[in-house]
């Protein structure tokens, strides 16, 4: 640093923040952003399709949508069928009934015969894995595969040179 530099900074006196000063301070600062806003909404208010509104409009933040289960909405549905159809005057239509149908059983003759097809497919499929592994020789080694170059390019590239020398 400099002496001359020095010596101005020695001059200067340090300042003291104080709440007044701090909110001060603020208070200029927001009016400049008032002021800056309001260029701004011109500004865009100029532009075509552009709204007047202030650039920092504070919106209220979007409130998560709350969930409800699939048996509060089937209920919400069936009250405003309801209403819809005393508005309409229409007779209530019963509440649909809420019991699942029985499921239907197999009966015992019907199962066994698919396990019996079942343990017939099986034994065929494994006769026939037993087939093929008795046909099939046993596995070979990999071998190599050896690529020829193709020389043709060469061969009539040296022709001539060949036919000039005899």
């Amino acid at each position: 640093m400099r002496y001359r530099e020095w010596l101005r900074k020695a001059d200067m006196p340090t300042p003291k923040l104080t709440n007044e000063i701090i909110t001060a301070a603020i208070d200029g600062f927001e009016s400049q952003k008032r002021r800056i806003d309001d260029q701004i909404a011109e500004l865009r208010a100029l532009l075509p399709g552009g709204s007047p509104e202030t650039a920092t409009t504070p919106e209220a933040p979007a409130r998560k949508r709350k969930k409800f289960s699939a048996a509060a909405r089937r209920r919400m549905k069936e009250a405003q069928q309801r209403r819809w159809a005393k508005i309409r005057g229409e007779s209530e239509r019963p509440a649909p009934a809420t019991t699942k149908p029985a499921k239907r059983k197999m009966s015992a003759q019907r199962k066994a015969a698919l396990v019996a097809n079942l343990a017939k497919a099986r034994a065929a499929r494994a006769a026939k894995r037993a087939e093929t592994a008795r046909a099939k020789p046993a596995k070979k080694t990999a071998r190599k595969k050896v690529t020829t170059k193709k020389t043709a390019a060469k061969k009539t590239a040296g022709a001539p040179a060949v036919a000039a020398a005899q």
